[in-house]
């Protein structure tokens, strides 16, 4: 008896190394199966993702591209409008002095021009041949 007893403790033993076997077995099977499932919607969302964010850098791109062509055209009309501006400046500073007599006060323009206009009232008169009084 001494013998079966040992027989039996080696064999349950056995049967409870396989059974622990089994168990883990089972569950690194289980585990697997999570962890390629969970892989594999990340690998699947990751190209999703990759694909998207791929077409954002294109987008971008074209507008970076579009905006740089729109700044040089702008550079260039700002450059063409201030040649423009630095030319009408110049002519203007130099019509000033002609146009602006600051020594005049209005009192004398006023009888310059009344004595303009009467003197060319009085040529047009010479013209027509009528009598100076």
């Amino acid at each position: 008896t001494g013998m079966q007893s040992e027989n039996g403790g080696v064999i349950g033993m056995l049967e409870v190394i396989e059974s622990d076997f089994a168990r883990l077995e089972a569950d690194t099977t289980a585990g697997e199966a999570t962890a390629q499932k969970e892989y594999d919607t990340f690998m699947t969302e990751s190209k999703v993702d990759k694909a998207a964010k791929s077409k954002d850098v294109e987008h971008k791109e074209a507008k970076k591209q579009d905006s740089s062509q729109a700044l040089t055209t702008k550079d260039a009309d700002l450059e063409g409008t201030q040649k423009e501006l630095d030319a009408a400046l110049s002519y203007y500073d130099k019509l000033k002095p002609s146009c602006v007599d600051a020594g005049v006060s209005f009192d004398d323009r006023v009888s310059r021009r009344k004595e303009e206009v009467e003197s060319l009232q009085e040529a047009l008169r010479i013209l027509n041949g009528e009598d100076i009084a």
